[in-house]
């Protein structure tokens, strides 16, 4: 069973810096995509950062500059610094794998993180 968890979250002030992980487990052959998305209260589901297992990468408009994607492809573990942070940056952070393939099976699956906390006060 694939399982992904975030860790790093917390509270910062504004202009600080946060690191987020995300570790994937279980018995994992391939992913296509790895992504950062967030949601603040009252608003929707959004796109942070995402890279591809070339090594592409792609950014939200409100975060570009200032947050960094990155992985680690042999631990299943991808990352997101977080530079300059803002209070609008506040809401729960998800890591996203799109495409995932595992040993057992030959079927690409998505799958969502529990979530993280990040709060950026002023």
């Amino acid at each position: 069973q694939v399982q992904l968890v975030e860790s790093g979250g917390g509270s910062v002030q504004a202009g600080g810096s946060l690191r987020l992980s995300c570790a994937a487990s279980g018995r994992i052959f391939s992913i296509n995509a790895m992504g950062w998305y967030r949601q603040a209260p009252g608003l929707t589901r959004e796109l942070v950062a995402v890279i591809t297992g070339l090594g592409a990468t792609n950014y939200g408009d409100a975060v570009k500059g200032r947050f960094t994607i990155s992985r680690d492809a042999a631990k299943n573990t991808w990352y997101l610094q977080m530079n300059s942070l803002r209070p609008e940056d506040t809401a729960v952070y998800y890591c996203n794998a799109v495409g995932l393939r595992t040993w057992d099976s030959g079927a690409y699956t998505d799958h969502w993180g529990q979530g993280t906390q990040v709060t950026v006060s002023s």
